[in-house]
């Protein structure tokens, strides 16, 4: 699915009140900015941010913030918003490198939907999955650990399986067909996954937790 160059993206996105700026200022601040003590929901790749508002309007007693790298997509999100007043929703427009600049251990949830999947061997260092990444991860969560996943792409979910088990994380569910899993395991969809679901295409889910 490909996203559409929106023209003065910059000038959205520098007068919206979900957007922050400078996440650096306010990091182990977080509290204060959503103005209470709700668990804090960090989604990576948000896109234009379907999955990430229905999230926010659905669970108000949980904070969520976005990180999207492409201002054009993240302007997007802010044109989803609209007139809806989410006060526990904020946007970051910058890299996931730089994730450890943002937050100390103040996360409670990430989520991972549809990450780019980077099948190349010579990539696999740039998966939101990888060693790399599950290290930065480890130095945000406030105390125990909660990554939930999604993808169509068998290679991203296989190699997530095997480094999030390296880091102990054990799966609390587990699905191959996320869509037609007899669980009814519940579940807000993307715009890449409605898109997908009527290709057929099997979704991967898995929900992974470290517990101390």
């Amino acid at each position: 699915m490909r996203y559409n160059v929106v023209k003065g993206a910059k000038k959205i996105l520098s007068d919206s009140p979900y957007i922050i700026e400078h996440p650096e200022n306010y990091k182990n601040n977080w509290s204060n900015i959503f103005q209470n003590k709700n668990p804090i929901c960090l989604e990576l790749g948000m896109g234009r941010g379907i999955f990430l508002i229905e999230m926010a309007k659905s669970n108000p007693d949980k904070n969520f913030i976005g990180i999207e790298i492409d201002a054009s997509q993240t302007a997007n999100a802010i044109q989803n918003i609209g007139t809806k007043k989410l006060n526990n929703l904020k946007i970051i427009c910058n890299d996931a490198n730089n994730l450890i600049n943002y937050f100390g251990k103040e996360i409670d949830t990430i989520y991972l939907t549809f990450s780019e999947p980077w099948p190349k061997k010579q990539d696999e260092k740039k998966r939101f999955t990888s060693p790399n990444y599950l290290k930065i991860y480890d130095r945000i969560f406030k105390k125990n650990k909660h990554i939930i996943l999604k993808t169509d792409n068998k290679i991203l979910f296989a190699s997530s399986l095997e480094n999030l088990s390296e880091f102990w994380y054990t799966f609390h569910r587990v699905s191959l067909d996320l869509h037609h899993d007899e669980r009814k395991i519940p579940n807000v969809m993307t715009d890449f996954e409605v898109q997908y679901e009527k290709e057929h295409r099997p979704i991967y889910y898995v929900d992974a937790q470290y517990k101390d």
